[in-house]
């Protein structure tokens, strides 16, 4: 599936450095100049070379991005808000957060819970947020929301997410927190996109991933120790995801002049990739059955912490009062 578009093209978008309206259709929908709606918001089309890509006033999120014609992340329908969290950005955590509970000076803080199938606060608190525009280029867009103090939350910081095409046509990505509050304010960062290669079936693609150790979690995927990756979890030498069935966090990354490369091939040498910088020493790796349309399909997230943070500690980060803190990744391809 891809969005449908009001002009020629693969975005289903406004031109780029334009917008489409957000919200409903009126009640006719079908009037003459009547503007075009989407459930995930205002839709920012942005376009270099052959590269396309269109970022929504939903969540920040990458709701398409490919290279001639090629699609490179999994999409959805103008009516939708993105299954299985596809393309959102997260924060102030990425994943997950056990009970919805951790502790600040010694007092307890108590999150929604929004994971109610296994009990946890999921994917940060702006999963439902209109960005507003803060900048944009032809090349460019970037899109900010704030986090109020709230209970489980007492702090106020803002998201800015800049999406860019590069001049090799690939996607860059800086996700930054800043700080407004009074006090240092704990965080991770992440983002939620699903990479495929154009038509080709997601379990005929091999998998890479350069990582030397994963997380075990347990049945409500909160992790409990980590240990070497062995078998069917050591994805560096690739392996067909066909023969995948995991939901798994990875560290110990190989980065290569500061990045590290997660890789989907096909048969024919074709390649797409998601690389991160190393502010993000975790990646997560969800390879699904449940996504629309799909018979696999497969998240590789960035990740500055892993889920839980918040309680373990593990790649927790405090921000200071009135600074910001940036973690950059992005996506290429080989075609």
């Amino acid at each position: 599936m891809t969005p449908s578009a009001p002009h020629s093209g693969q975005g289903g978008t406004a031109a780029a450095g334009t917008t489409a309206d957000s919200g409903t259709t009126s009640a006719s929908g079908t009037g003459e100049g009547a503007p075009r709606r989407y459930a995930s918001g205002r839709q920012y089309e942005l376009r270099r070379g052959d590269a396309l890509a269109v970022v929504t006033e939903l969540a920040a999120g990458l709701r398409l991005y490919s290279r001639d014609g090629v699609q490179l992340t999994e999409t959805y329908g103008d009516g939708d808000i993105p299954p299985g969290a596809t393309g959102i950005t997260l924060a102030p955590w990425a994943n997950r957060v056990e009970d919805g509970v951790w502790y600040l000076d010694g007092k307890k803080q108590q999150l929604d819970i929004t994971e109610v199938s296994r009990n946890n606060a999921s994917h940060g608190l702006l999963r439902n947020a209109s960005y507003e525009l803060v900048d944009e280029s032809e090349f460019s867009v970037t899109l900010e929301a704030p986090i109020f103090p709230q209970h489980g939350y007492p702090f106020l910081v803002r998201h800015r997410v800049q999406y860019a095409l590069a001049e090799d046509l690939g996607l860059v990505v800086r996700q930054t927190l800043l700080n407004d509050s009074q006090a240092s304010a704990p965080f991770v960062l992440g983002s939620h996109p699903y990479l495929r290669l154009g038509d080709v079936p997601a379990g005929d693609l091999v998998l890479t991933v350069g990582a030397g150790r994963r997380l075990v979690a347990d049945d409500r995927l909160i992790p409990r120790s980590s240990e070497p990756v062995s078998g069917d979890t050591d994805l560096r030498g690739g392996l067909t995801v066909a023969e995948l069935d995991i939901d798994v966090a990875y560290t110990d990354l190989e980065f290569d002049g500061g990045v590290a490369r997660q890789t989907l091939q096909a048969s024919d040498g074709r390649s797409v990739s998601l690389w991160q910088d190393e502010s993000c020493a975790y990646v997560h790796v969800f390879v699904t059955d449940q996504f629309p349309g799909r018979a696999k399909a497969v998240a590789i997230e960035p990740m500055t912490g892993p889920a839980n943070a918040f309680n373990s500690g593990d790649g927790l980060r405090w921000l200071p009062a009135g600074e910001q803190f940036t973690m950059t990744w992005g996506i290429s391809a080989a075609l």
